[in-house]
């Protein structure tokens, strides 16, 4: 079953959202253009498509509907980074790439999920819409 226009359009908004955090800084509980978390990151992207999503990385995993198969823009990408426990999510944007909020380096940026740091770390994919 193909995605409605209006699916396409908010998984549009959602990454166009994202995209537009490019360079904020990194900010554990940050919520705003003056630092974001990657939850609060998904959040506003989410947001922005009249979308209500959970804050936290673990809560948006536990809420988030999981994709079969490889992801699609605009939905969301899981990581284990620390262990085995879901501990930081991405936005994705199509052509194997993510955006996210990392505490390292910093700030908002684009990474590819084949990259030998991300791809043993990922976990699953899903999305908030219905």
């Amino acid at each position: 079953m193909s995605p409605t226009p209006e699916a396409g359009l908010e998984r549009s908004e959602v990454v166009l959202t994202a995209l537009g955090h490019l360079d904020t800084p990194y900010q554990y509980g940050g919520t705003d253009a003056t630092g974001l978390d990657c939850s609060a990151l998904v959040q506003r992207a989410y947001r922005e498509a009249g979308r209500a999503v959970p804050r936290t990385t673990r809560d948006q995993a536990r809420a988030a509907t999981r994709r079969e198969g490889p992801p699609t823009p605009g939905d969301v990408v899981f990581f284990a980074i620390n262990g085995n426990q879901i501990d930081h999510v991405g936005v994705y944007v199509g052509d194997g790439r993510f955006v996210h909020a990392p505490s390292a380096r910093g700030q908002v940026r684009i990474e590819h999920l084949d990259n030998p740091y991300w791809a043993p770390r990922t976990r699953f994919a899903g999305h908030f819409f219905n």
